[in-house]
C-alpha cells in the first residue's frame, strides 16, 4: 500500500499542470489597447493574456513601456509576468526582489519596464507588431494584479537638448541615441538634484535583451555609479550601428556611493525605504571636441616648453658676447666664462689665524651660466690642481690640522675646511648618483608600464568605468587611452628636464676646459664644482613626467604612489645638493641616500595599505619619524663627527646634563641650533598631526614632510648667504622670483580638486569639472604645465645661486 500511495501527490501536480496548460491553450488572447489600465486575478488554474497590436513606420523607433503591479507580498507564490515579442522574450516575477551587502532583500510590488524596440528596414516597408503579455501564478489562490501598456513618445534622445525623467530600483529606464551624420563623439552628462538614491548610468549596444535591472547592468557596454553627476564619452567607432542606449538604474541600497544601509528592511521598513528610491534625473547629450582640438593641444603643449629652449639659447648666446668682448678688451680669457659674470668682492669676514687650510682642489659642476674672475690674481700655494699642494698648505701643525675632529668641530668654519679630499674622487663620488638614478628608474619604471597597461585593459574589456577616477567631464580619449590630456600634460616635466641636463652639460664642459687650462679661478676659487647631482635631478624630473603620466593612464588608489615616488627623491636630492654646496667632503653617499630614499618609498606603501584605520602604523611611523629627525640633526649639527652606535644615547644625555642642566651654555654653532630647532619643531608637528588625524592620503602626507623641509632649509640657506655679505646675481634672483611666483599659481590649480580616490567612484564625480584651457586641459593638467615650470626654476636656482662666489677664495666663503 504505501508504494502505491508514494506517486499521488506527484501524479496531481502533473494533472493540474496539464489541466492549466490546456485551459491557456484553450483559451484566445484578450486583445489589449495602449493607455488602459487592466485588472484582474490569477491563480495556478487561471491565467491571464493580452494581445497588443500596432504599426510600425520605416524610420520610426516604436518602445512600449509595460507597468504591472501586484498588492500581494507573498514571496512562495508571485506573479509571473511574460512578455513575448517578435524577436524576443522579457519576464519578471512581483514581488520583484533585489538583493544588496550581506545577503539582504529589497522587495517591490511595482515594475515597469521598456521593451526592446523594434525599426522595420526601409526594404521591409510597414509591418503589423503584437505583444503578448501573459499573467500567471502558481499560487493555489487569487492574487490580484494591475497591467498598464503604453507607447513611449520620448524614447530617443536629441543632441544638446536636455531630458528630464525619474527612475527607480524596479523601474528603471533607457533611451534611444543616435549619432548625427557630423559628430564622431559624444559626451552624455547626467545630473540629479539629490545624492541618493545611488544610481547606475550605462552605455549599451543595439542588442536584446537590454540589461537594465541592477544584478545585470554591468554585464553589457561601459557603465560608472552616480550619485549627483556622471558623464561619459561614447566614439562613434565603438559602435558600428551609430546608435547606444543609455540605461539608467538605480540601485536598491547605497553602500555602493558611499551612502548607509539601512539597519532594519523587515514588513513597512523595508515598503518605506522602497519609496524613498526614487530618482529624478536630467541626460544631455552634447558632441565632444573634434580631432582639430587635439592637434592644438598638441601643438601648444610642445611649443610652450620648447619656448624656455628657445629663452636658454638666446641667454647662453649673450653670455658667450660678453665673454668675448671681455677678453677682447683683455679682462678674460674666453675659457674663463661659462655665464654671466657679476664681480663680487671677497667676504669681509676675518679669518681665524691657521684657518687658511690649503689649496681647493674641487672638481665638480656647476652648469649653465656661470662666469669666472673678474681680476686674476694668483693666490698663494695654488699653481697645479695636484693633491700635493695640499699638503704643502699644512707643513706648520699637519698632525692636528689633519685630523677631522679638529677642522670640523671649529667654530668658524670656511669652505677649504670642507674641500680638502681630491677633486677628483669626490667628482666620482657624486656621479655615482647619476648612474644610480637611471638604474633605479629603469627597474621602477618597467613594471609600472606594465601595471598601468594592465588597468587601462581592464577598463577597456569590462566597461568599468569606476576602476579610474578620471575628471569625466574633461576626460578626452586616444586610442586605448581614456583621459589622454592628463597624460600629454606631463610632458612639460620631460622636455625641461633635458633641458636642464643640457644646461648642466653646458656647464660642465666649460669646467672640464677651464680645469684642463689650470685655471686658478676654477681650482681655489667659488664653490666646488661638482655636476653628480644636478644630472641626477635632471633624471629625476623627467622620471616624475613619465611616471605622473604613468599614473594619469589610470588614476585610483593603490597606484598613486607612482606618482609621487620620484618628488620624494626630488626633493630629497635638491636637499642634499644644497647641503653639499657647502660642504662638498661630508655629503651622504649615493648609496646611502637611495637607501633612506628605499626606506621612505617602503613607508609609503605601508601607509597606503595600513594607513587608513590602523592606530599602531601611525604610533610606530611617528616614532620613526621623530627618531631620524633627530639624527639627521645630530649629524648636520656636528658635521658628520657624532658617532651614531649603541652609546650614543649614552653620550647625548651626557652633553644635555652638562650644557643644559648643570650649566646652561650657548650653543657652540648658534645659526646650525636654530635651523635645527625650527626644523625639529615643524617635524614633530607633522607627526603630531599624523596621529591625531591620521589622514587617508599617505603619500601626499610624506611628500608634505619633504617640502616643508626642503623650503625651510632653501629660506634658511639664503638668509645665511645674505647675512653673509654675499649677493645674489641677476639670473638666480630672476628664478627666485619665478619659482616663488609658479609656484604659488601651480599650487591654486593643484588644491582646485577634480577627483579623490579617498571617496566612493561616484562621490569622486561629484567634484568633476569641465575643461578650462583649450577646451582640453582642466586644471590638473594647468598644474603639470605649471609644477614643472616650477621645478625647472627651482634647480635654475640651486644652480646659480652661488654663482657670485665665483671670484671668491674659498678660505673666505663661510659654511652655514
Amino acid at each position: 500500500a504505501g508504494g502505491g500511495a508514494a506517486p499521488a501527490p506527484g501524479a496531481l501536480l502533473c494533472a493540474l499542470l496539464w489541466a492549466a496548460a490546456a485551459a491557456a491553450a484553450g483559451g484566445s488572447p484578450a486583445p489589449g489597447a495602449f493607455g488602459r489600465v487592466y485588472r484582474g486575478a490569477v491563480n495556478i488554474s487561471a491565467e491571464r493574456v493580452y494581445a497588443f497590436a500596432y504599426s510600425s513606420e520605416p524610420g520610426q523607433v516604436d518602445a512600449v513601456r509595460v507597468y504591472v503591479n501586484s498588492s500581494s507580498e507573498n514571496l512562495q507564490y508571485p506573479v509571473l509576468f511574460v512578455v513575448r515579442q517578435q524577436k524576443g522574450v522579457l519576464s519578471w516575477q512581483v514581488p520583484l526582489i533585489f538583493r544588496g551587502l550581506y545577503q539582504r532583500t529589497y522587495n517591490y510590488q511595482e515594475v515597469s519596464r521598456t521593451l526592446c524596440p523594434s525599426e522595420p528596414t526601409a526594404e521591409t516597408g510597414p509591418s503589423d507588431q503584437v505583444i503578448f503579455v501573459d499573467v500567471a501564478s502558481m499560487a493555489p489562490f487569487n492574487i490580484a494584479y494591475e497591467l498598464l501598456v503604453t507607447r513611449l513618445k520620448n524614447f530617443q534622445l536629441e543632441t544638446n537638448k536636455a531630458f528630464n525623467f525619474t527612475a527607480s530600483p524596479s523601474q528603471p529606464q533607457y533611451f534611444l541615441y543616435k549619432f548625427p551624420q557630423d559628430v564622431d563623439s559624444v559626451v552624455i552628462k547626467v545630473v540629479s538634484d539629490a545624492v541618493y538614491p545611488c544610481s547606475v548610468v550605462s552605455v549599451q549596444d543595439i542588442v536584446c535583451p537590454v540589461y537594465d535591472l541592477d544584478h545585470n547592468v554591468e554585464f553589457n557596454g561601459v557603465y560608472q555609479s552616480m550619485t549627483k553627476q556622471a558623464a561619459i564619452t561614447v566614439q562613434r567607432k565603438d559602435f558600428p550601428g551609430e546608435q547606444f542606449f543609455v540605461v539608467f538604474v538605480i540601485k536598491p541600497e547605497d553602500y555602493a556611493c558611499g551612502g548607509s544601509v539601512p539597519s532594519s528592511i523587515h514588513g513597512n521598513a523595508n515598503r518605506t525605504w522602497n519609496l524613498q528610491r526614487t530618482k529624478n534625473l536630467q541626460v544631455t547629450i552634447v558632441p565632444s571636441i573634434k580631432k582639430s582640438v587635439y592637434v592644438q593641444a598638441m601643438f601648444f603643449s610642445f611649443l610652450s616648453f620648447l619656448s624656455f629652449y628657445l629663452g636658454s639659447v638666446v641667454v647662453a648666446f649673450v653670455h658667450y658676447i660678453r665673454v668675448q668682448r671681455k677678453a677682447s678688451a683683455g679682462r678674460l680669457s674666453p675659457e674663463d666664462g661659462s655665464g654671466i659674470m657679476t664681480s663680487s668682492h671677497p667676504i669681509t669676514a676675518s679669518t681665524p689665524e691657521g684657518s687658511s687650510y690649503g689649496a681647493i682642489d674641487e672638481s665638480s659642476s656647476s652648469g649653465g651660466r656661470r662666469l669666472s674672475s673678474p681680476v686674476r690674481g694668483p693666490p698663494a700655494g695654488s699653481d697645479t690642481d695636484s693633491s700635493v699642494e695640499e699638503e704643502s698648505d699644512f707643513d706648520t701643525m699637519p698632525e692636528i690640522e689633519s685630523d677631522k675632529n679638529v677642522i670640523r668641530t671649529k667654530v668658524f668654519l670656511y669652505l677649504s675646511d670642507l674641500s680638502r679630499k681630491d677633486r677628483r674622487i669626490v667628482s666620482k663620488k657624486y656621479k655615482i648618483y647619476f648612474w644610480n638614478i637611471i638604474t633605479i628608474a629603469v627597474f621602477y619604471a618597467l613594471p609600472v608600464i606594465q601595471l598601468v597597461i594592465t588597468y587601462q585593459t581592464v577598463v577597456n574589456v569590462t566597461g568599468n568605468q569606476d576602476i579610474c577616477y578620471y575628471n569625466f567631464l574633461c576626460a578626452h580619449p586616444l586610442g586605448v587611452l581614456s583621459a589622454f590630456n592628463n597624460v600629454l600634460s606631463n610632458v612639460g616635466h620631460m622636455l625641461l628636464g633635458f633641458l636642464f641636463l643640457l644646461i648642466v652639460l653646458r656647464r660642465d664642459i666649460l669646467h672640464r676646459r677651464a680645469m684642463e687650462m689650470k685655471d686658478v679661478y676654477t681650482l681655489d676659487y667659488g664653490i666646488p664644482k661638482h655636476f653628480g647631482l644636478f644630472y641626477a635631478m635632471g633624471i629625476a624630473l623627467m622620471m616624475e613626467g613619465v611616471l605622473s603620466a604613468c599614473y594619469h593612464v589610470c588614476p585610483n588608489y593603490s597606484n598613486f604612489q607612482f606618482d609621487t615616488s620620484f618628488m620624494y627623491m626630488i626633493a630629497g636630492l635638491c636637499m642634499l645638493k644644497l647641503y653639499q654646496t657647502r660642504h662638498p667632503d661630508i655629503n651622504a653617499s649615493a648609496y646611502s641616500a637611495y637607501a633612506s630614499f628605499a626606506v621612505v618609498i617602503c613607508l609609503a606603501v605601508l601607509g597606503v595599505v595600513f594607513g587608513k584605520n590602523d592606530m599602531w602604523f601611525w604610533v610606530i611611523f611617528s616614532m620613526i619619524h621623530v627618531l631620524a629627525s633627530l639624527a639627521l640633526s645630530t649629524q648636520i649639527y656636528y658635521m658628520g663627527r657624532f658617532k651614531i652606535d649603541l652609546g650614543m644615547f649614552r653620550r647625548a644625555a651626557m652633553v644635555l646634563y652638562t650644557d643644559c642642566i648643570q650649566q646652561c651654555s650657548r650653543p657652540m654653532y648658534m645659526d646650525r641650533m636654530v635651523l635645527l630647532i625650527v626644523g625639529n619643531l615643524v617635524n614633530w608637528s607633522f607627526a603630531i598631526f599624523g596621529l591625531l588625524y591620521r589622514p587617508r592620503d599617505f603619500a601626499s602626507y610624506i611628500l608634505g614632510i619633504f617640502i616643508c623641509n626642503l623650503l625651510l632649509y632653501l629660506a634658511f640657506y639664503i638668509i645665511m648667504k645674505l647675512r653673509s655679505s654675499e649677493k645674489l646675481l641677476p639670473i638666480p634672483l630672476f628664478c627666485i622670483v619665478a619659482t616663488a611666483v609658479v609656484w604659488a599659481a601651480a599650487l591654486y590649480f593643484f588644491f582646485q580638486t577634480l577627483s579623490s580616490w579617498e571617496e566612493t567612484p561616484a562621490e569622486s564625480r561629484e567634484k568633476n569639472r569641465p575643461c578650462i584651457l583649450l577646451g582640453f586641459f582642466d586644471d590638473h593638467d594647468v598644474w603639470h604645465f605649471l609644477s614643472a615650470a616650477a621645478l625647472f626654476f627651482s634647480f635654475l636656482v640651486l644652480l646659480t645661486l652661488d654663482d657670485d662666489l665665483d671670484a671668491v677664495r674659498r678660505d673666505k666663503i663661510p659654511v652655514f
